[in-house]
């Protein structure tokens, strides 16, 4: 439902917002008393097109579609860059496919960069699997690798460069997992973006210690320190456009 029409209709000219007040608290209320009599309930908080992730909301449920605005790359990129720095755990689906409609459907290629621009802790698969010409190798390499990498969303979140939905740039973020010795940077070359490489200063490392660095799309391991991966930073080159990078790293023993 869009309820703002509701809450303004119910309110004089002089109390606009009381209606929108009694509903909000009445919500929590409600979902309070269900947890009280259910402690093991999960709520998802999908609130007609997602977007309900107040910090009161959050506090009793995750978002587990965070968005009606679903499967372009850039928008996505964007929910994960600002949602990670407040929401532990949020969730979307993907078709892995930059064309696709909104529910998906049909004969899709699968895009890597359609996918990790949608991947986040919690992803839903919505391809149409009747569909027996659809290329499900690279969709089970892709979901394999994503449930290699989707620990390292429950550790520190370090954004790697400015916030934009330019089709021009480059966007990425880094995920530390300092408990493990373990992370990963997701990185995005963009449709319009013209350079080919760009480097990432890291952050979070023991700049003395040794870690062992690798792409998880074309591997290719290397080593480098602490102190290299923070102050020179992490080059990445992606002759895609657009193209994605999953970077992992580990501390070496």
């Amino acid at each position: 439902m869009d309820p703002l029409d509701f809450w303004r209709h119910n309110d004089a000219l002089d109390r606009q917002g009381i209606t929108e007040i009694r509903h909000v608290e009445g919500l929590l209320a409600f979902w309070d008393e269900l947890k009280r009599r259910h402690p093991g309930l999960l709520i998802d908080t999908c609130a007609s097109g997602g977007r309900r992730e107040d910090l009161e909301t959050i506090r009793r449920a995750v978002p587990l579609w965070r968005s009606d605005y679903a499967f372009e790359p850039n928008g996505h990129q964007g929910q994960t860059y600002g949602l990670s720095m407040w929401i532990p755990y949020h969730g979307t689906g993907t078709v892995a496919y930059t064309g696709a409609a909104y529910y998906g459907g049909g004969l899709t290629p699968v895009q890597p960069y359609a996918f990790w621009s949608n991947a986040c802790p919690s992803l839903g698969i919505g391809v149409d699997i009747r569909v027996k010409e659809i290329d499900y190798d690279t969709w089970r390499r892709l979901i394999g690798e994503w449930r290699e990498v989707n620990k390292f969303y429950y550790g520190d979140y370090y954004p790697l460069t400015p916030y934009t939905l330019e089709p021009s740039a480059w966007i990425a973020w880094q995920f530390d997992r300092s408990d493990l010795g373990e992370g990963m940077v997701q990185a995005f070359r963009r449709a319009a973006s013209f350079y080919e490489s760009a480097r990432f200063k890291l952050r979070g490392l023991d700049p003395d210690a040794k870690y062992e660095v690798n792409d998880l799309e074309h591997p290719a391991p290397a080593t480098m320190t602490g102190r290299e991966l923070m102050e020179t930073g992490l080059l990445v080159a992606l002759k895609d456009q657009p193209g994605a990078a999953v970077i992992v790293y580990k501390r070496a023993k």
